[in-house]
């Protein structure tokens, strides 16, 4: 295998797990909208997932980090990143760890409508990585 197809191939592994986080999060706003936690966590998972995703697409190598800000900048190395990613970055980034557990430092719990900001913002950021990328390079 080549080291193209090799990247291909992980970058298809990033665009699904990311789609399979956007669609748990999406499932439980339908169906159990009151695990508002996890639809948040899921929301931020996705977008992590997709950021990594472009990187290794664009061959940027990257730390283990659960920063959205992290990995944008990253990603600002490269190309423009307009402060509308950063601002709709930053409010899923608490979502990582402090909507998981009673001590992590946070009492706010997300709303209702900031879940469904959550999933929008996901949605949105699978479709500016997708738009980036070659057709046939991810999975869906």
């Amino acid at each position: 295998m080549s080291d193209a197809e090799a990247k291909a191939i992980l970058v298809g592994e990033w665009m699904k797990k990311a789609d399979d986080d956007l669609g748990v999060a999406e499932l439980t706003l339908e169906h159990g909208p009151r695990y508002i936690d996890a639809i948040c966590f899921h929301s931020q998972q996705a977008v992590e997932k997709y950021l990594k995703g472009y990187l290794t697409y664009l061959d940027v190598r990257f730390r283990k980090s659960h920063s959205l800000g992290y990995l944008l900048d990253l990603l600002a190395e490269r190309e423009q990143v307009p402060n509308e990613t950063y601002e709709m970055a930053d409010k899923l980034e608490d979502y990582a760890v402090e909507v998981r557990y009673p001590d992590a430092g946070s009492d706010q719990k997300p709303t209702l409508d900031e879940a469904r900001e959550a999933v929008e913002i996901a949605r949105r950021f699978r479709g500016m990585v997708l738009e980036k990328m070659q057709p046939g390079d991810h999975h869906r």
